[in-house]
């Protein structure tokens, strides 16, 4: 089994990811999206997005990460596709899954759901301008109003030469309400002949074992689940209990650390609460916490509560 850790737009950074994939269990990572409108982007921007590039594309254990690309234009999405393999990434991922609105409008993410054609052209462009040695994957929902394309979309990835799939099995409308339609994961796996990870709502070993029976994929990626229990990953892979809050009471402490003297400090206070949202789907302390910190703004005073 596979398991990668999914982009999540300010919430899984490179901070984020070193420390999940040193409690363990994933095998590859992957960044939140490079916004590509009508230029190749200054390898400042790559690095900013993924500071593993100075370490061959690695985290500081070894897992590899790839760089994810969010845009409409097939040639600016090659030319930049090419740069970040050339950095390092391992592999280019493109995101047809975004459901934001703001990036909807324009004409990025799940919007592309509606277009087959584009989506194609899209994937064949990147694909012909990486290396035949470098993974281009793409990401996907099962649709953006509705279900009727999701097997076209799928076609079209994978007609382009695109060598894996990872489908989140909703549509933009669902958004993240529950349930993930896993089966309709396994509907489209037949239609298409390229490697598919599953993905969404897989909070416990029993979702992932679940999703892998419905979705007829062995591979899984995970993403708001890995957040409110930091060992998910080896929860699955090796039937580990839940880690003890003690545990993650010092994972938040070392996250503390890392944002407040890495390059993020000013995001803390918010970054530090929506963690503990999430946190509070599997641990009671976390809310408890959290209902603590709520109205704090300085940072210090968080750490303080936090290290009580």
């Amino acid at each position: 089994m596979h398991i990668t850790l999914a982009p999540m737009e300010g919430v899984v950074d490179h901070l984020m990811r070193d420390m999940l994939t040193q409690v363990g269990g994933f095998d590859l990572c992957v960044t939140e999206f490079v916004r590509i409108v009508d230029q190749l982007m200054p390898k400042r921007v790559f690095y900013r997005i993924c500071p593993e590039l100075h370490n061959q594309g690695l985290t500081s254990n070894g897992v590899p990460v790839k760089v994810q690309l969010l845009g409409q234009h097939p040639d600016w999405l090659a030319e930049n596709a090419y740069r970040a393999v050339e950095l390092g990434s391992h592999g280019v991922d493109l995101n047809f899954g975004c459901p934001a609105k703001t990036v909807n409008k324009s004409k990025g993410g799940a919007v592309l759901l509606r277009e087959p054609e584009t989506i194609y052209q899209i994937v064949s462009a990147v694909r012909k301008a990486v290396p035949n040695n470098q993974i281009v994957s793409a990401k996907m929902r099962l649709g953006f109003e509705d279900t009727s394309l999701a097997i076209a979309n799928a076609q079209a990835i994978a007609d382009a030469g695109a060598d894996s799939l990872v489908i989140h099995a909703r549509t933009k409308v669902d958004g993240y309400k529950p349930p993930a339609y896993w089966d309709w994961i396994a509907k489209i796996k037949q239609s298409v002949n390229i490697p598919i990870i599953a993905n969404g709502e897989i909070w416990s070993g029993l979702d992932a074992h679940n999703c892998q029976q419905q979705s007829q994929c062995e591979n899984i990626m995970l993403g708001r689940g890995a957040l409110a229990m930091p060992n998910l990953a080896q929860v699955i892979k090796n039937a580990h209990g839940a880690m003890p809050w003690e545990q993650v009471k010092a994972l938040l402490v070392r996250y503390s650390g890392y944002e407040l003297y890495g390059d993020k400090g000013k995001y803390y206070p918010n970054r530090i609460k929506q963690w503990l949202g999430y946190l509070s789907r599997q641990y009671p302390q976390a809310e408890a916490l959290f209902m603590e910190i709520r109205a704090l703004k300085k940072s210090e005073e968080i750490l303080i509560k936090i290290q009580s």
